[in-house]
């Protein structure tokens, strides 16, 4: 069962100024990515760094999608962050703040640790801190991630833009080809979306 996000807006936006989705040359707003430019097939998967659905498809399903379907050049797979919760925005702050080739395994390393951080008893923002500075980032690049009130107004902009256009409310979410699909799917259940 995939997780609602209806508390998105209430939790993140509370006295936030209105969310811009618009092109930048800033490297922490583009497009993270995996497979060919050309190929036939581009997958968007929605999806929140504290989301146990999101982990367990990044982990079990995502990992045999990569080996036959993105690595031979089939499938195009691109990554909309779409926090459903505070903790899942600033971790995904934290992700964007890596340079772009950086990005795809350190969100692997969030879900992989997701009960260490996104669960951790305490000091949540301390937890993260403590699975970012294990993958190279120093303190300063991450206190500058958490509080930069642009790029979270960007992933937010981008959320809600999802969510208005292809009606996601719900992590994770697929669109391919034009078709919205939820859930934490096995990989024959997506091959069988992607028509393999």
């Amino acid at each position: 069962m995939p997780i609602a996000r209806r508390t998105l807006l209430s939790v993140v936006l509370a006295g936030a100024a209105r969310p811009v989705v618009a092109a930048s040359d800033d490297a922490r707003k583009t497009e993270r990515a995996m497979g060919s430019p050309t190929a036939a097939t581009t997958v968007i998967e929605c999806f929140s760094l504290t989301c146990p659905h999101c982990a367990n498809f990044a982990l079990e399903t995502l990992p045999d999608l990569k080996a036959g379907w993105i690595a031979p050049g089939k499938l195009r797979w691109v990554f909309l962050d779409f926090p459903t919760d505070g903790t899942a925005l600033r971790a995904a702050m934290v992700a964007r703040a890596l340079p772009p080739e950086r990005y795809e395994p350190f969100i692997d390393v969030l879900f992989a640790t997701q009960n260490r951080w996104a669960f951790a008893t305490g000091d949540l923002q301390e937890a993260l801190w403590q699975v970012a500075s294990q993958h190279d980032m120093d303190r300063q690049t991450f206190e500058q991630a958490i509080t930069d009130t642009d790029l979270r107004n960007w992933i937010v902009g981008r959320a809600m833009d999802a969510e208005k256009r292809w009606n996601v409310d719900a992590t994770p979410s697929f669109l391919v080809n034009g078709k919205l699909y939820t859930g934490d799917m096995s990989a024959s259940e997506f091959a069988r979306i992607l028509g393999g």
